[in-house]
């Protein structure tokens, strides 16, 4: 099939790899470069990246509302667009574009986790399964009907990333799966009843509240582990936390019990968390025993 692949992230590489190797990808679409530092560096996505080393063109539009953008389109004349993890919004006029329809690599097992951070919402709320969906796409949020699902175990230990990275080599094979049996498959419509949404993380929510539960603030370490990171200020600086453990501790939610041998903070409930894995501003990430051998936290200390 002819092909108009949209993507931009890390997450979209593998799809767009195998997708490129059995099918004609006319044309990619991805996020514009962003401009870091004085030098005003041009960052190009990871997925504009790879198109170039593929030799597929690529445009970066900033919408794709307009006519000018949508004539163009129009006129690759393919089949069906493939989307992973894009971050623009397809308007209705481009999902009626394709013969074939635009079809969806979702990190969730829909429709459990719509929305912009599905992989995070899992390992935070704790659930031991997640997935990829292949989806119809609508112009409705993640609400179209389901051609594929794979299941993938979310053990107790996994972090957000490294479902992330599971995830995203899922997904390839059973895009093009999905795509040698598109004509014989019977979608299946999503159970309203059961959606639940992934709200895009705010910045905000990363700094660790202490006064929860163990295993609520365990999830939301590994759930921003490594990326946004969980955190919290001490003397004034920011220490990210990429790992931890739920252990018996007594003392105010907040209260360091510990800060020489280990940093253990007190939790609700009569309960603590062992830090074990941390990173202080400008600084790699370390295990805390490397940090505590020239660095110590204050017993009794309210973070």
């Amino acid at each position: 099939m002819r092909i108009v692949f949209m993507g931009t992230p890390d997450f979209a590489v593998p799809v767009l790899k195998a997708l490129a190797k059995v099918h004609d990808v006319v044309a990619v679409y991805t996020r514009a470069p962003k401009e870091s530092g004085r030098g005003k560096k041009i960052n190009k996505s990871p997925i504009h990246l790879l198109a170039e080393e593929l030799g597929i063109p690529t445009r970066t539009p900033k919408t794709l509302k307009s006519e000018d953008e949508q004539s163009f389109l129009r006129n690759l004349q393919a089949d069906m667009a493939v989307v992973a993890a894009y971050g623009l919004l397809l308007p209705q006029a481009v999902l009626e574009m394709f013969p074939q329809g635009c079809i969806n690599v979702h990190a969730s097992l829909l429709p459990r986790w719509r929305g912009a951070a599905p992989i995070q919402r899992a390992v935070e709320a704790g659930d031991n399964k997640s997935g990829i969906s292949i989806m119809q796409m609508v112009q409705a949020l993640d609400a179209g009907d389901v051609l594929a699902q794979e299941e993938v175990a979310i053990t107790p230990e996994m972090t957000g990333g490294e479902l992330h990275d599971r995830l995203a080599e899922t997904g390839a094979p059973l895009l093009i799966r999905t795509l040698n049996r598109f004509a014989e498959i019977l979608p299946a419509k999503q159970d309203e009843a059961l959606v639940t949404y992934a709200q895009k993380i705010d910045k905000a929510e990363c700094r660790l509240d202490f006064d929860n539960e163990a295993e609520t603030l365990r999830n939301k370490i590994r759930a921003f582990s490594p990326y946004p990171a969980a955190y919290f200020v001490y003397q004034g600086e920011r220490f990210k936390v990429y790992k931890a453990a739920a252990i018996d501790g007594c003392g105010m939610p907040g209260e360091i019990l510990e800060g020489d041998t280990a940093l253990v903070v007190a939790v609700r409930g009569g309960k603590a968390l062992n830090i074990e894995r941390i990173q202080r501003e400008g600084k790699q990430a370390m295990d805390i025993a490397e940090l505590l051998k020239g660095f110590h936290f204050a017993k009794g200390t309210q973070l």
